[in-house]
């Protein structure tokens, strides 16, 4: 695999291979990165305009790109941190705070023709909604997504430590808000 990731790194970085390398990079993260960022902003619309976004700052970037973590963490990180920026611009201009534009998204999930979830999805997204930022992010990047604590340390720049704490308040505020 590193091989393989050292190839087509090469081939991001060549003037020559580029741009078809980069298409290749596109077609095969888009829907992943497309879901991790929904996760974290809810809305469509939002997240095509922070795929976008993540896309255009990873071509501009990309000879700068030196593989010390691996490209996809490189880019989930640049993805998240694009979803995290819009967050902030969109409550900022509405006098919010970051939580309640979040949870005012979540709010109008069900009015969502993308959102295509059944009621306990809708219970859950907006549970998760309600929790504190870094939390609400780690939990979807381990319990939606499956990564492993060292690929969201990697992503997050967090220790796995901090991380397994997050995860479990996140958890821990769910089961309790269900029980409720």
């Amino acid at each position: 695999m590193e091989i393989q990731q050292s190839l087509f790194l090469s081939s991001l970085q060549e003037p020559e291979t580029k741009e078809k390398a980069f298409k290749t990079l596109v077609q095969e993260y888009k829907e992943r990165l497309y879901w991790h960022i929904r996760k974290i902003v809810l809305d469509h619309e939002d997240a095509n305009d922070v795929i976008q976004n993540t896309f255009i700052k990873i071509h501009l970037n990309i000879d700068k790109f030196k593989g010390d973590s691996s490209l996809f963490t490189w880019m989930y990180r640049i993805a998240t941190n694009e979803s995290i920026n819009l967050i902030n611009s969109k409550s900022s201009k509405m006098g919010v705070q970051n939580q309640e534009w979040i949870e005012s998204k979540a709010a109008g999930l069900e009015a969502d023709s993308y959102f295509d979830g059944d009621e306990a999805a809708l219970i859950l997204q907006k549970l998760v909604a309600k929790l504190p930022e870094k939390q609400r992010i780690v939990f979807n990047m381990k319990y939606f997504d499956g990564m492993s604590y060292q690929t969201i340390s990697e992503i997050l720049g967090t220790s796995q430590g901090a991380l397994k704490a997050s995860y479990h308040h996140a958890v821990q505020k769910i089961k309790t808000k269900l029980n409720d």
